[in-house]
């Protein structure tokens, strides 16, 4: 949405304004003034006219120019009704330079998640994905992943449903008996950079919103079956407005990550890559045998779980796969 636009939107909600005073206001023409309010009209916005003036009666109800209008963050909504993956799309916005720009969509049609695993986006979710250009050094990028779980976390909370995070990058609702519980959510982060900078981040978010269960693979959950169909412009807007604050400042993240944890505390299974030693970081990254079992006692910056093993020692953990386990 162009500034112009933007403020015709800001004036309207305010009340009744006169053409001729907004044009005034805005430095632009009548005439332009009217382009514009047509061209909001055309965009889903309820826009009445009378003696007084126009009057923005209500916005869409979803789509990107319903998210972008009240939105408090910085960022850009290009929204499609149906999109194959809106992380293949963000990543073409990032190689032609684009910044702070949200890929949201009503349905996915060829959406993935971690290690190219199929993911469930049907009509009625949350699909997004943002396109950064953050000022950090790549070893730290992972801490914006472990920030969009927070908002995202937040944001289904505000929404009334009880979610926690599963490491590294699940939002989890209820119990299963003591081994995690329903999957209402995934983070897929990609990133483009060289050894001192990072040239681009796309975090993508996936949420099942207003989407039955019949839908969905077993085991996940939905918004819509845990407290009913959801306002989706306002649960994106919080979702972009919370990530917004966490990803200025990556270690605040990581501390409101450890908050919401379902992980920590837990007896874990990690199918392992490299992990590390906790307690002699001088020793250097090793390799693991595959598979790590302990007590997950911790999230080290910027997103490491560190897991407790059986004979004491502490490992940390960059990547792989958690499973909850019953305890011992």
């Amino acid at each position: 949405m162009n500034d112009t636009r933007r403020a015709v939107l800001d004036a309207l909600a305010d009340g009744p304004v006169p053409g001729p005073e907004l044009a005034d206001s805005l430095g632009v023409s009548r005439n332009a003034v009217w382009k514009h309010v047509e061209a909001l009209r055309d965009a889903g916005f309820e826009i009445t006219s009378d003696d007084d003036g126009y009057v923005l009666d209500a916005p869409p109800e979803y789509g990107g120019p319903a998210v972008e209008f009240g939105l408090d963050a910085p960022f850009e909504v290009e929204y499609y009704d149906a999109i194959g993956s809106t992380n293949d799309r963000a990543r073409e916005l990032a190689t032609e330079g684009t910044a702070d720009v949200a890929v949201l969509a009503d349905e996915q049609t060829g959406s993935r998640g971690r290690l190219d695993r199929e993911w469930s986006a049907p009509s009625g979710g949350v699909w997004a994905s943002v396109v950064l250009r953050p000022d950090l050094p790549p070893a730290h990028a992972p801490a914006l992943t472990l920030a969009a779980a927070v908002a995202t976390t937040d944001a289904a909370r505000e929404a009334g449903v009880p979610a926690e995070i599963k490491w590294p990058n699940d939002v989890l609702v209820g119990n299963e008996g003591e081994r995690g519980g329903r999957k209402l959510a995934g983070i897929l982060t990609e990133m483009e950079g060289e050894a001192d900078r990072v040239s681009w981040v796309v975090v993508g978010v996936g949420v099942n919103a207003n989407v039955s269960t019949d839908d969905l693979p077993e085991g996940a959950t939905s918004i819509e079956a845990e407290v009913g169909d959801i306002d989706r412009r306002a649960f994106v807007q919080r979702l972009l407005e919370r990530f917004d604050e966490l990803r200025a400042d990556p270690e605040k993240a990581v501390e409101a990550w450890r908050e919401r944890s379902a992980t920590l505390g837990q007896r874990v299974r990690v199918e392992t890559g490299v992990a590390q030693s906790a307690t002699d970081d001088e020793r250097g990254d090793r390799e693991s045998t595959g598979e790590l079992v302990g007590e997950a006692v911790d999230v080290a910056f910027p997103g490491a779980l560190v897991v407790e093993t059986d004979d004491g020692e502490r490992v940390r953990v960059h990547a792989g796969d958690c499973e909850h386990l019953r305890p011992v």
